[in-house]
């Protein structure tokens, strides 16, 4: 009966070895949607689009990662042809690279149609934990509330059996991988579809440098200059809404 007891309790052991191993490399891929026709306002000519388009726009997106690197970035579209190039190009082009050993963001972005590189810290969020739990591609994960920006907030579910602190885009600092992660100002939603563990950690590298380099302060200071005038009525509500969620994106 002891030989019996001995046995049970080192299986036991085994397996809680086995299933408390943690993932420090591989890949996510994750699914994007967003309802581009409630980001588009109400404007005579928003109005006018929205007829000719989905409620949503869905692309996939790649994060590889090592112990302590990242890179993010665009994949394909689940019906490319659904979509004018307007509503694409801006996903197609950006790359968003971090290192959570020197706390560097690196993000190349196609901004109006020019290419910006941005490098700077990687951005602190506020985050607040709840006891909400839930299963995302196979891996338990915990709710956490952040505020981005001052004064967005964000929600995000994350597993601490993934031991990187990222997440999708620019949104990073929880105990762990953040797997699942809505931003309802934004209309969007990001939820990882499948996971990758990679046997021997992958190579993350910085983007190569573009011709003009900025931060996040500069490049907050041009996309505001750039849009001087955008608003027929400074005073309107929805028009003000509409250019802080195009501000809001590109920042994030």
């Amino acid at each position: 009966m002891k030989k019996i007891f001995l046995f049970t309790s080192i299986l036991t052991m085994i397996n809680f070895c086995v299933w408390a191993q943690f993932v420090e490399s591989g890949e996510i891929e994750f699914e994007v949607k967003t309802n581009i026709k409630k980001t588009m306002g109400s404007s005579p000519w928003a109005e006018m689009m929205k007829d000719k388009l989905p409620n949503f726009k869905t692309s996939y997106f790649t994060y590889n990662f090592n112990k302590n690197k990242s890179i993010y970035k665009f994949n394909h579209w689940e019906n490319k042809e659904s979509l004018p190039e307007m509503f694409r190009q801006s996903d197609e082009k950006t790359t968003w690279y971090s290192d959570f050993n020197t706390g560097q963001l690196i993000m190349q972005k196609d901004i109006f149609g020019s290419s910006f590189n941005v490098k700077d810290s990687l951005v602190k969020v506020v985050w607040k934990f709840s006891n909400e739990n839930r299963i995302i591609a196979g891996y338990n994960c915990r709710k956490a509330t952040g505020i981005i920006m001052d004064s967005v907030y964000v929600f995000a579910f994350y597993t601490d059996e993934i031991t990187i602190p990222g997440g999708p885009c620019s949104v990073n600092g929880l105990p762990g991988m953040i797997l699942g992660l809505t931003i309802p100002r934004l209309y969007s939603s990001w939820m990882a579809t499948k996971i990758t563990v990679a046997s021997n950690p992958p190579l993350i590298t910085e983007p190569a440098a573009l011709k003009n380099t900025f931060n996040m302060k500069s490049v907050y200071t041009t996309i505001i200059e750039k849009t001087k005038g955008w608003m027929g009525n400074e005073d309107d509500p929805e028009s003000r809404k509409w250019l802080d969620q195009l501000i809001w994106n590109i920042m994030l």
